[in-house]
């Protein structure tokens, strides 16, 4: 064999030997899955109509997601607290079912008749920049939320997320519901 047969077959074994390499890249995982969702716990910032009307709650507390990683989901609704079921058949697909909801009579002003009524038509969410968006089926809008609690990044074992809404210090000071309870139990 001389040295010009053993160059070319060395070249093409480095070639083969490079596209191999080069088409093992692993698939990027899916993101927006389900298990994104489960065990996570969201208020609402915004809501953003199909018309561009931006309508944004008095107090994002009152307007919270909770969803189970069993396929459970728990809401508060303004006055109003209901449990139902979350389902993603795929990727970013998202939808609801029937929301069991307690039926006190919410302020004027409250989002609550807005958002039960779109609770049905949800169909899809993104996780983007630490905020879950909602899509409501024909373009009639999205629900735009944010993290409930501290921690900014969830952990294997506890998906506690948590972020401020546009950075406004002052949100991170503000204790939630249950602790408020908590001190007015233990002062009595």
């Amino acid at each position: 064999m001389n040295q010009t047969t053993t160059q070319t077959g060395l070249a093409l074994l480095g070639m083969l030997m490079l596209t191999i390499a080069c088409g093992a890249n692993t698939p990027a995982p899916l993101h927006n899955t389900a298990a994104d969702l489960g065990g996570t716990s969201w208020q609402l910032v915004r809501f953003q109509g199909g018309d561009d009307k931006l309508l944004t709650p008095d107090d994002p507390v009152m307007y919270t997601l909770a969803f189970g990683a069993d396929g459970g989901v728990s809401a508060r609704i303004d006055c109003n607290r209901g449990r139902g079921t979350w389902k993603s058949s795929g990727p970013s697909q998202l939808q609801f079912g029937p929301l069991a909801l307690t039926r006190a009579l919410c302020p004027p002003g409250s989002l609550h008749d807005r958002i039960v009524k779109d609770w049905e038509f949800v169909r899809s969410y993104i996780l983007k920049d630490g905020h879950l968006f909602l899509s409501i089926m024909a373009d009639g809008g999205i629900y735009e939320f944010e993290p409930i609690g501290g921690a900014k990044a969830a952990t294997a074992d506890s998906r506690t997320w948590g972020t401020t809404l546009f950075n406004f210090a002052a949100l991170r000071g503000i204790p939630d519901e249950r602790s408020q309870r908590d001190s007015r139990i233990g002062a009595h």
